[in-house]
């Protein structure tokens, strides 16, 4: 792809997750090539539809999040870095809940992309004895998709959500 094509793609999924999480489901294509500074053609040249145009924003949020989760597995602090993952994922659901819900996909499939990492955060978090030996990573996966699935409900404020992760956290800690 040329440089001028890939910094468009770049502007246009900046430009749409704004659009939609502002917007919702009913915001336009037309406000998202404004915001980009891009014609509604260049839009569609890339994300032939609106499905494609979130489709590409879940990858990229995704990409994200995996990225986010390698470095704390990578350089975090072993007793806190699960955590500030579980946390920060959360957050993040909840600021794209119009993304994620108009895909109309369970997160169990973007999040499963993740088990590798979430067992080394997971492990890392076991040795330094900040959670239960007895801790599973399909359990923390269970427990993060129910977290996310949460956050996506409109429900869910900030003050319910940190409160809930905390009682989620403290029963992953050794008693």
């Amino acid at each position: 792809m040329r440089a001028d094509a890939q910094r468009n793609r770049e502007r246009i999924l900046a430009a749409a997750g704004e659009v939609f999480a502002e917007g919702g489901p009913d915001a336009s294509t037309e406000e998202v090539a404004h915001r980009a500074g891009v014609a509604v053609g260049t839009v569609f040249r890339h994300f032939p539809t609106k499905a494609d145009l979130l489709r590409a924003l879940m990858k990229d949020l995704l990409s994200q999040v995996t990225a986010e989760a390698t470095t704390l597995a990578e350089e975090g602090d072993p007793a806190t870095a699960l955590f500030d993952f579980f946390r920060g994922l959360v957050r993040r659901t909840a600021a794209n809940r119009t993304v994620v819900g108009m895909l109309a996909v369970s997160l169990d499939e973007p999040i499963a992309s993740l088990t590798d990492v979430i067992a080394t955060l997971l492990t890392r978090a076991q040795q330094a004895g900040a959670v239960a030996a007895g801790v599973r990573t399909d359990e923390v996966m269970a427990l993060l998709t129910s977290a996310c699935q949460g956050a996506l409900q409109g429900g869910w404020d900030a003050d319910l959500r940190d409160r809930t992760l905390e009682i989620m956290i403290r029963g992953l800690k050794p008693a």
